[in-house]
């Protein structure tokens, strides 16, 4: 994975707002330097065995290193979120599985409900921010050039060119991949995977990782389901065996099918969280 195959060596990324946005001015944080307990369930497991060559120690100390100042910076990011009462989403994915299709719907649906802006993350291209922004929510693009995922710093970056304290909502489209993103912990509320009728039900089988760590399980473009032979129960089934603690929606951003029982799921979260949030500032 990307603790090996280079990738997390972050070189030329870029930061952009949409072209319909304007930048906002820094907010400055600044990160706690000591580590914070996390509930997020991370698929690398952080105790390595002995290396059995000097190189192999060194491929280890520097995995460890860089996934250990990522989660003190997500931390970072989970409590500046918190402070300003948002509700932060993790989409992950693989290419294809409709992802940006199921939060251009999400946006549009709820905007009589929640304030939803997006941060977007790409090899290449603005395209999918541009989607995301047609109905006037704020956007904010991460190109990331050779980087399959996004990490901590990349949002806390991005983040700061939104108006926050305008948001309830904010979704992180990750880069299409369910290998190298799972192992990156963003500050998110939720992790929510999709899962689409086209891409074979044994996908959570072939991923665990990916689905280990989900909050939410997305099986997407449920409309088409019968014309692409899918089996709706062994895909449940095999969802249900690697995440047992995912709450599952069917749906299809195309026709809205299910779509409703997913702005249900936010909206019941998003005010969960806020009672808590006023619970401990009282």
């Amino acid at each position: 994975m990307c603790n090996n195959c280079g990738c997390n060596v972050v070189g030329d990324v870029k930061i952009h707002a949409h072209p319909h946005e304007h930048a906002h001015p820094h907010e400055h944080v600044h990160p706690h330097e000591h580590a914070h307990p996390h509930e997020h369930v991370h698929p690398h497991d952080r105790t390595h065995s002995h290396p059995s060559s000097p190189q192999e120690g060194r491929t280890v100390e520097i995995a460890r290193s860089i996934l250990d100042r990522n989660d003190r910076l997500a931390q970072r990011n989970r409590e500046h979120f918190s402070e300003k009462g948002l509700l932060v989403l993790n989409v992950m994915s693989s290419p294809g599985s409709g992802k940006t299709a199921f939060l251009q719907r999400t946006i549009a649906d709820l905007a009589d409900r929640l304030s939803v802006g997006a941060i977007v993350g790409d090899l290449e291209t603005d395209n999918d921010a541009r989607r995301l922004g047609q109905n006037g929510a704020p956007v904010i693009q991460i190109t990331t050039g050779t980087v399959c995922h996004l990490e901590a710093k990349m949002v806390f970056d991005a983040a700061q060119k939104l108006d926050l304290d305008a948001l309830d909502l904010l979704a992180i489209e990750n880069v299409g991949n369910l290998v190298c993103p799972t192992a990156y912990d963003l500050g998110e509320d939720l992790r929510v995977i999709l899962l689409s009728v086209t891409e074979g039900e044994d996908k959570p089988l072939k991923y665990p990782s990916a689905f280990k760590a989900a909050h939410v399980a997305i099986v997407n473009k449920i409309d088409i389901a019968e014309a692409v032979g899918f089996d709706r129960e062994i895909a449940l089934n095999n969802i249900r065996k690697i995440a047992p603690q995912a709450t599952i929606f069917e749906t299809s951003a195309r026709t809205g099918t299910g779509m409703e029982a997913w702005y249900e799921y936010l909206d019941k979260f998003y005010q969960q969280k806020t009672q808590d949030l006023k619970q401990v500032t009282v």
